[in-house]
């Protein structure tokens, strides 16, 4: 069931299209691709892992993807503009890698920590793309943006710390005794 986020009150910029704010919709459509892009990667990635624990941490992170998706697109509301993506060639290339990976791996723990690897990466170019959108809508005056994105970014962050204990409690150990 997709979730929905009340429709939120329009945030305006200016009355005129600053550059900034050209480029602040233009990183938005980009990470909108790239999120929704991962929704249909992550269940790749969960029929690849034999980790339980791993399984959990992706079918956790799929979720909140899903929910990045739904702030994203009340973003776009809040400016007054309909969602649209444009594609993200570098999560388009990490999606790619992370296929690769699962391709040139057998089953068991080498392979979930390739998958631990290519998930890293991908939290990482979200984490600097949040970042950098949470401070454009701050200068451009987008509280309410602001804190969606923010609540994005922590959401990165965590994810990522849960993959780095993960790797280091098990799965890499596992993997180097093969």
């Amino acid at each position: 069931m997709k979730k929905t986020m009340p429709l939120p009150q329009r945030e305006t910029i200016s009355d005129h299209n600053s550059k900034l704010e050209r480029l602040f919709e233009d990183e938005l459509k980009d990470i909108y691709w790239a999120e929704k892009a991962l929704v249909r990667a992550l269940p790749k990635l969960l029929r690849n892992v034999t980790s339980d624990e791993l399984y959990k941490v992706l079918e956790d992170n799929l979720t909140e993807t899903e929910d990045h998706v739904v702030r994203l697109e009340s973003v776009f509301r809040m400016l007054g503009k309909e969602p649209k993506t444009k594609k993200c060639e570098a999560m388009a290339g990490l999606i790619r890698e992370a296929d690769e990976i699962m391709s040139h791996t057998e089953v068991g723990p080498v392979r979930d920590a390739g998958i631990i690897s290519a998930v890293q990466k991908v939290e990482h170019y979200e984490m600097a793309s949040y970042g950098t959108l949470r401070t454009f809508a701050s200068t451009l005056g987008l509280d309410r943006a602001v804190r969606l994105l923010q609540e994005n970014l922590d959401e990165e962050r965590a994810a990522d710390n849960r993959l780095s204990e993960l790797a280091m409690s098990a799965i890499n150990f596992e993997a180097a005794e093969r």
